[in-house]
């Protein structure tokens, strides 16, 4: 039996550290789908093309990877696709507050749905998509935020 994990986010940018956590989870599940969540709210930096074409850039030639999107609650996400695991990587103790809240109500809607936090490496803390469209927006250098080969 394949062991499945769903890896939602925003993704705008896919970042080192999105990357970091990804290469992690590879190590515990045979597939891991990155999830790239539509926020209708939220138009983001980068379009939605654009996310995808940085996430296939960051894991190219890495096997056990796809990269779907998806615009619902990403419990239906996991059920739509057979997936009893959601795999969240958290930087700091506020990321992990964060993520255990949305973690316990995920597990109140879906009692068969396990969520998996990671922490970062230490390397990784610092990086933040915000972060890195910051730069993006002041022209500064991003190259030792995102993965490498990745182009903007």
């Amino acid at each position: 039996m394949n062991r499945i994990a769903l890896f939602p986010g925003s993704f705008d940018p896919f970042t080192a550290g999105h990357l970091n956590i990804l290469r992690r989870a590879l190590t515990m599940f045979d597939e891991v789908v990155v999830a790239v969540g539509i926020n209708q709210d939220k138009p983001g930096f980068f379009d939605m093309d654009k996310r995808l074409e940085i996430i296939r850039q960051a894991t190219e030639g890495m096997d056990g990877v796809s990269i779907v999107k998806y615009d619902n609650l990403t419990i239906d996400a996991c059920r739509e696709r057979g997936i009893r695991h959601i795999v969240r990587g958290v930087r700091n103790m506020i990321d992990f507050e964060t993520e255990r809240s949305i973690a316990d109500a995920n597990r109140r809607l879906a009692p068969e749905i396990e969520t998996i936090i990671i922490p970062t490496a230490q390397e990784f803390a610092h990086i933040s998509s915000s972060a890195v469209r910051d730069i993006l927006r002041h022209g500064g250098d991003i190259s030792s935020f995102i993965a490498e080969g990745v182009t903007l």
